[in-house]
């Protein structure tokens, strides 16, 4: 297992951009509650240790973890966030039904990050046993939740760093002349 010999929640508080100007979203899956509260808890304190004010956090709850796509996407859609976290927990059964929520939970996650500018982060436990989850979300290995909030500073950081280059780039371009269309033509800039 990946977890065996790491540990979720331990990270270079140095190496983390600032986060008091970002908001983040959650949404919460209500399945597995007592696993689920656990990752939101890791993310929270995550969040607030690096200086992340507590109104700038918004947490919705979805029944399941397959609900945490439609609830993501609402809340890209709705809130100003600069990124969302999906938080879950599916614990392997007896028959097929792990298997598709798991690879329809994280298909659903992929396609929002490709589809919108607004990173979600992807804190979905798919374990073979309860105790796994215990374990990953507060137990030995730490919490994932803290990782996921980490994960969502420094992919909210990247998104802003990428659209200040993007207009400073386009800023540039704007300042090196006059845009002019010659009909029928490709688009240049003469000066």
């Amino acid at each position: 297992m990946a977890t065996v010999n790491k540990n979720l929640s331990v990270y270079d508080k140095n190496s983390i951009p600032s986060a008091k100007n970002f908001r983040f979203g959650i949404v919460v899956s209500e399945w597995n509650d007592s696993i689920t509260e656990g990752l939101y808890k890791g993310a929270i304190e995550a969040f607030l240790e690096n200086q992340v004010p507590a109104h700038h956090i918004i947490r919705w709850n979805v029944p399941g973890s397959f609900e945490l796509i439609y609830g993501s996407k609402k809340m890209l859609q709705t809130q100003n966030v600069d990124a969302v976290i999906a938080i879950g927990c599916v614990i392997q059964g007896q028959t097929k039904h792990f298997d598709f929520v798991c690879e329809g939970v994280t298909q659903g996650i992929k396609d929002l990050n490709v589809q919108t500018d607004i990173p979600v982060i992807f804190c979905v436990l798919t374990d073979n046993t309860m105790q796994q989850s215990i374990d990953r979300s507060g137990g030995i290995h730490g919490n994932k939740g803290t990782e996921a909030a980490i994960a969502a500073i420094k992919m909210a950081f990247i998104r802003q760093q990428a659209s200040l280059s993007h207009q400073i780039d386009n800023q540039h371009l704007l300042s090196s002349g006059p845009l002019q269309i010659e009909e029928g033509g490709p688009l240049e800039l003469k000066e």
